[in-house]
């Protein structure tokens, strides 16, 4: 018996996996507002010099504001103060002269800057004057955090694999909570940016734990299902984020907010059973057969576990099962090599353009929040498009589909003036739309294609390619200070790159999942006999026969389903 056939029996996706499921839900509904979050708190809000020192000495007399201003400041093009420079020596002409004030000697800011606080009551701009020489490290502070995932996904993935799904999960809800609280204390910039970088790190492994434990205790059925329904915590995350930032305008406050549900989380853990697929891939069948009897009485299926024993589970785990797996393994054999290839040019791309969008909230003329807000509801319709095409196209043509018309998407944007900002929003809100369906689908699909004992290293190489391409996210977007639509033209690119490449991949729908490296390379090698002719396998329940590779010979005994899924 297969783990496929047994879980089964037992209710693949019953009262059991339903509970997995939402405990799962909460913790991910963080994750966007923590990857987002700093579209709100790194803010720049409008700011000019303070005059407050000259306005001490007398110097201004019985001006108004308006006028304290013009004789102090230049103005900009449309009329606003300059936010970065002040006249070297307050310019009382202006009053009764209205000529050009371009040529007046200029001083940069002499005494800080006044901040306009009607949108934002404190950011980290105005927390440590991040502004004019400065403003640059607001976006480092996104590509900071997103360093720190980046870590974190190859840490979290691997350790995952080594140590269990369950108790790495815990790591990530307490350590995530405690950086992300510890860095509202930051007593300088320095401070706040290292203890971002480890929020990042930690709270990453929520996401690679989670997604795979979801998929591991459900049967082939309903994958797709839990997959589409676990991403839909994003959804609601980047959603809600738009409302917890309107709501609370502190940047202090909203870090906290949007971090409290892991405390929930860390409480619900205890609920959240070890992946019986981790437990029988790596020897340990007693303890999975535990949980099993668990899943078992809770879906009303008691019968069916109780006439299996412990000792019948071992059949199912292989002696490559009991091994000790690395990142290395990822690169062992060429079949692997060529899936890792693949797979993680698709996850570079594909976060390269998501991040690419999603970061880009104020460059469309709409309000911010309402941008946000926007951005997360149209993950809804989107996944729910991708849960039918999964099942009706297979994962490879949706897929390959979404990537493209996202690079289409982008594409269009290009040639539309940026006077037209309706326009310009509608075309990059369709093209979220199609890179979120995009996104959603390579999760589900890498963690498909990747063997059990893999598995957590897939998807953590996977993750990090796709965290380094949510670093270079932030610094593509300034690339449009050289021309305006360098960063639509890269990210169009991106997009087109990933659909082609994913057309390489084989498909996954309907088949089994793959729980050792031998398993893999038998489902390979039966695609590669078939193509050429062989009839093995044809019309046979069982097919017993030997393959040869390097010299080894493996006995491997296959069932129809074995072959169909191919």
């Amino acid at each position: 018996m297969k783990f496929e056939d047994l879980i089964t029996e037992i209710n693949g996706f019953g009262r059991f996996q339903k509970m997995i499921l939402c405990i799962s839900f909460v913790g991910r509904f963080t994750l966007p507002c923590h990857f987002l979050l700093s579209n709100f708190i790194a803010a720049i809000p409008s700011h000019h010099c303070d005059i407050s020192s000259l306005d001490a000495e007398g110097i201004f007399g019985n001006l108004s504001r308006e006028q304290k201003l013009t004789v102090s400041i230049p103005a900009q093009e449309d009329g606003t103060p300059a936010s970065c420079h002040m006249f070297s020596y307050p310019q009382f002409h202006l009053l009764t002269n209205s000529s050009s004030s371009s040529e007046l000697p200029v001083v940069q800011c002499q005494n800080g800057w006044e901040y306009d606080n009607s949108t934002f009551s404190s950011t980290l701009a105005t927390q440590w004057d991040l502004v004019c020489d400065k403003k640059g490290l607001n976006k480092a502070v996104t590509t900071i955090f997103f360093v720190g995932v980046m870590f974190g996904a190859v840490f979290f993935g691997g350790m995952s694999d080594r140590f269990g799904r369950k108790p790495m999960l815990l790591v990530s809800y307490i350590s995530g909570m405690a950086f992300t609280l510890a860095s509202i204390f930051s007593t300088s910039f320095i401070m706040f940016a290292v203890l971002r970088f480890f929020s990042g790190f930690t709270i990453t492994g929520i996401v690679i734990v989670s997604v795979v434990l979801n998929v591991e205790w459900v049967d082939i059925q309903h994958r797709r299902l839990v997959s589409i329904t676990g991403s839909m915590a994003w959804a609601v995350g980047s959603t809600s984020l738009s409302l917890f930032a309107f709501c609370i305008r502190d940047w202090r406050w909203l870090t906290v907010a949007v971090t409290s549900p892991l405390l929930l989380s860390t409480v619900l853990w205890w609920w959240v059973p070890e992946s019986a697929r981790w437990l029988i891939a790596n020897g340990r069948v007693e303890k999975a057969h535990y949980y099993l009897h668990k899943c078992a009485v809770m879906n009303r299926k008691e019968e069916v576990i109780s006439r299996i024993k412990p000792e019948a589970l071992s059949i199912i785990a292989s002696d490559e099962g009991k091994k000790n797996y690395s990142y290395l393994d990822l690169v062992r054999t060429p079949k692997m090599r060529r899936l890792a290839l693949l797979t993680g040019t698709i996850w570079f791309c594909v976060a390269t353009m998501t991040y690419g969008i999603s970061l880009n909230i104020t460059g469309f003329g709409l309000n911010m929040y309402l941008t946000q807000f926007v951005y997360g509801a149209i993950e809804v319709p989107s996944k729910l498009i991708v849960y039918y095409l999964l099942e009706k196209i297979g994962r490879r043509k949706t897929e390959a589909g979404a990537q493209l018309l996202a690079g289409i998407s982008l594409m269009i944007n290009i040639f539309i003036p940026k006077d037209q900002w309706v326009g310009r929003t509608v075309v990059a809100v369709l093209g979220k739309g199609f890179a979120v369906a995009a996104f959603c689908t390579i999760v589900l699909y890498s963690s498909e294609l990747y063997p059990t004992v893999l598995r957590q290293n897939g998807m953590g190489y996977n993750s990090f390619l796709g965290r380094l391409g949510v670093c270079l996210a932030p610094l593509v977007l300034l690339l449009d200070s050289f021309w305006g639509h360098f960063s639509q033209t890269i990210l169009c690119s991106v997009a087109l790159i990933a659909s082609v490449v994913a057309w390489q991949l084989p498909e996954t729908r309907d088949r089994c999942l793959p729980e050792t490296i031998e398993d893999y390379f038998v489902k390979a090698t039966i695609v590669i006999l078939l193509s050429q002719g062989s009839n093995i396998g044809t019309k046979t329940d069982v097919g017993v026969f030997n393959l040869k590779e390097s010299g080894k010979f493996i006995l491997c005994s296959l069932t129809k389903s074995f072959f169909l899924s191919y």
